[in-house]
């Protein structure tokens, strides 16, 4: 039974993850399309930057706790680039780069959304076999 709030508080993590992804996209997208200034659209996004690295860094963190090695191996590589991002300083928007580098935050982004939507679908997956195995240990 434990194993399956585990499951679920992964499950509400990475949509969380995926939220603060999606709100960074939006930001980028409006830029693109002028209904935002540089300024406004880079302190927005880079006030969710952080708050991401951090979430992604607990999720990790979950997982090894939780005894689940093969999805904490699956989270490394992420949190690894957000790692070396941050070191190196170049995790933050700048706004006077930004119309420069708009096509590379897009597409970064959305390698990210991609790759937590993957593993929340492999969360899933692993939550609903967790509830089987429980209900038939019930019976």
């Amino acid at each position: 039974m434990g194993d399956m709030f585990a499951w679920l508080l992964v499950f509400f993590i990475l949509i969380a993850l995926i939220g603060l992804i999606f709100f960074q996209l939006m930001c980028l997208a409006d830029l693109e399309f002028d209904y935002i200034n540089p300024y406004d659209s880079a302190s927005r996004i880079n006030k969710v930057i952080l708050p991401e690295y951090i979430t992604q860094g607990f999720l990790c963190l979950l997982y090894l706790l939780a005894g689940h090695w093969m999805m904490s191996l699956l989270c490394v590589p992420y949190l690894y680039y957000n790692v070396r991002l941050y070191m190196r300083r170049h995790h933050l928007v700048d706004v006077t780069e930004i119309f420069n580098q708009l096509s590379w935050e897009k597409k970064q982004r959305l390698f990210k959304l991609g790759y937590l939507i993957f593993i929340l679908f492999i969360s899933l997956f692993w939550m609903i076999y967790s509830a089987l195995e429980d209900d038939e240990q019930a019976i």
